[in-house]
């Protein structure tokens, strides 16, 4: 719990910081990677704080210079503030829209180019594709939690098809991430952070236009990233019931 507090605690009071440095930079030079480097290193350094150490795997396996769709499965709270920092280039991810009327932190998620997602709403859904395809279409990255939500046993949950529908469209390779050991470190619905180690796999590269079909491409996609969870999380659902379910909320959330 003391761990958990310090993080809370370094990121309060390392948000106006970052927002006094880089505002001014950012509006000066017509550029906002000042304010995102300081954001992603306070992020980073607040994980580090609490004792979680990060071992990343396959950064080597595509070409930096590229932008991509990361998709990546989602188990805590964790997962953003660890993976984001990571990720090479700027990246944009998609947020609950109600994170944007924060203050400071909606400003710089702005700025950042962040979609956000209205939750339940499906024109809205709608809408976070075209906002997404217009940020990748300018050569940022994005990230998507493409289960929508958090896991609450680490297994898979059925996959959102918004974010398929986005690679295709694109025509942006996809790289899967799987990440392993935050669904021990801090678990959904639990507030303290334990030491340990997390893992960060980037897998290679896919091409969307390498698949007939979306729900092609998301079974890949599904595969890749669930092949690097422990064998206690390996276990899928049908395609059929992931479908099933799929119908029930928006495209992304």
């Amino acid at each position: 719990m003391i761990r958990t507090i310090l993080m809370l605690m370094f990121w309060a009071l390392a948000a106006p910081v970052a927002a006094i440095i880089g505002f001014p930079a950012s509006f000066i030079m017509g550029d906002v990677r000042v304010l995102y480097r300081l954001f992603m290193w306070g992020a980073w350094a607040g994980v580090w704080i609490t004792g979680v150490r990060v071992e990343t795997i396959g950064l080597d396996r595509f070409d930096h210079s590229r932008s991509y769709i990361f998709m990546t499965n989602h188990v805590s709270n964790l997962d953003p503030p660890i993976q984001i920092p990571l990720i090479p280039k700027r990246t944009s991810v998609m947020v609950k829209k109600e994170l944007f009327k924060v203050p400071i932190l909606g400003r710089a998620m702005r700025m950042g180019s962040l979609v956000p997602v209205d939750r339940g709403n499906r024109d809205a859904g709608i809408e976070a594709v075209r906002a997404a395809k217009a940020v990748v279409e300018h050569g940022l990255n994005m990230t998507i939690y493409i289960e929508g939500k958090r896991s609450f046993d680490g297994k898979l949950l059925p996959f959102k098809k918004g974010p398929f529908y986005l690679a295709v469209e694109c025509g942006v390779p996809v790289i899967p991430i799987t990440i392993v050991g935050t669904h021990y470190t801090m678990p959904k619905a639990r507030f303290a952070i334990r030491p340990g180690l997390v893992k960060v796999i980037f897998h290679p590269p896919i091409e969307p236009k390498d698949f007939g079909s979306r729900d092609c491409l998301m079974e890949k996609v599904r595969s890749v990233i669930e092949s690097a969870l422990p064998e206690e999380c390996r276990a899928s659902l049908p395609s059929t019931t992931q479908s099933t379910q799929q119908r029930g909320g928006t495209a992304f959330a």
